[in-house]
C-alpha cells in the first residue's frame, strides 16, 4: 500500500506553519515533508514531531531568495561557495530533524553563462553534495519541474535528470519524480515510473490541470497507485499539491490509504 506524506508547504496553508503538523497528524498522516525549514529554530519542529507523532521524509536544500524569484542554486556559475555552504546547512538540518532525503532544486538558466559552463558547474555541485550527504547516510535527489508552472527552470525533463545522474556518476545521486511535473510535459507515467524505478527516491503528486489534489483532474490515479505497488516502489509519495479548499475537506481520496495509529 502506498505510503503518502503531507506536504505541509502547500496543504493546509489556511493556518500557520506550525499549526499544520497537528492538522497533519489529525488527518491521519504519519509522514510530512515541506520545501524549506530554515525559518525555524530546529527544536521547535523536533517538538513539533514529537508530540505529534510525525517523521519528515524530505525537504529542499536552500534556494537562495525565493521571494525575489531566486529557484536554486546549482546550476549558477557566479554562486558555488554560496551552493557549497547550502549544502552545509541542509545536512544540519535534516540530522537533527532525522530527514533521510534532500532534493537540490537546479535553479533558473543564468543568461550570461555558456549551456557547457552551466551544465558544468551543475555536474560539479551535484558531484559535491552527493558526497557531502553520503558522508552523512543521507540520499541527494535531482528534480525535473516543468517550464509552464515555472519559466526558465534549468532541469525540465526526465531524460535530462537521468542524463545528469549518470554524467555525475556518484552512487548518491537519485531522481524525485513529481507525478505532476511529468504530466505536465511528458506523459508516460507508468512505462517511466517501471524503466527508472531503481533510480526513484522520491515520489510527488498532484492532478493535471490546476495541481490540486487526485480526482479533480485527467490522472487516473487509481490505476497508477496500484501500479506504484506492483512496481516494488515503497517509499514516499508526497502530497504536493494545492487543495481547492479547506485542505481536510478534499482527502476523501487518500482515506482508504492513510492507516491512523492509536
Amino acid at each position: 500500500m502506498p505510503k503518502f506524506s503531507a506536504n505541509l508547504s502547500m496543504m493546509f496553508t489556511d493556518t500557520d506553519f506550525l499549526s499544520r503538523f497537528e492538522r497533519a497528524a489529525s488527518s491521519g498522516f504519519t509522514g510530512i515533508e515541506f520545501m524549506f525549514p530554515y525559518d525555524f529554530d530546529k527544536q521547535v519542529i523536533i517538538e513539533k514531531l514529537q508530540k505529534h507523532k510525525l517523521q519528515v521524509v524530505l525537504h529542499n536544500f536552500p534556494v537562495g531568495n525565493w521571494d525575489a524569484g531566486e529557484r536554486g542554486l546549482a546550476c549558477l556559475p557566479d554562486r558555488v561557495q554560496e551552493f557549497q555552504d547550502s549544502v552545509g546547512q541542509a545536512i544540519e538540518y535534516a540530522k537533527a530533524l532525522k530527514c533521510p532525503r534532500l532534493n537540490c532544486m537546479a535553479g533558473l538558466t543564468p543568461k550570461n553563462h555558456t549551456v557547457d559552463k552551466t551544465k558544468q558547474i551543475y555536474v560539479d555541485n551535484l558531484r559535491f553534495a552527493a558526497a557531502a550527504l553520503d558522508n552523512e547516510g543521507i540520499h541527494l535527489m535531482i528534480e525535473p519541474i516543468n517550464h509552464i508552472d515555472m519559466p526558465g527552470f534549468y532541469l525540465n525533463y526526465t531524460s535530462q535528470a537521468l542524463d545528469m545522474i549518470k554524467e555525475v556518476d556518484h552512487p548518491n545521486l537519485y531522481l524525485q519524480y513529481d507525478i505532476y511535473h511529468a504530466q505536465m510535459l511528458e506523459g508516460n507515467l507508468t512505462k517511466t515510473i517501471r524503466d527508472n524505478i531503481k533510480l526513484i527516491e522520491h515520489l510527488q503528486l498532484a492532478d493535471v490541470p490546476g495541481r490540486h489534489e487526485p480526482g479533480t483532474g485527467e490522472i487516473n490515479f487509481t490505476n497508477l497507485f496500484r501500479f506504484i505497488d506492483e512496481s516494488g516502489y515503497n517509499g514516499w509519495i508526497g502530497c504536493e499539491y494545492r487543495p481547492t479548499g479547506k485542505t481536510e475537506d478534499g482527502l476523501d481520496w487518500i482515506k482508504p490509504y492513510l492507516r491512523k495509529e492509536g
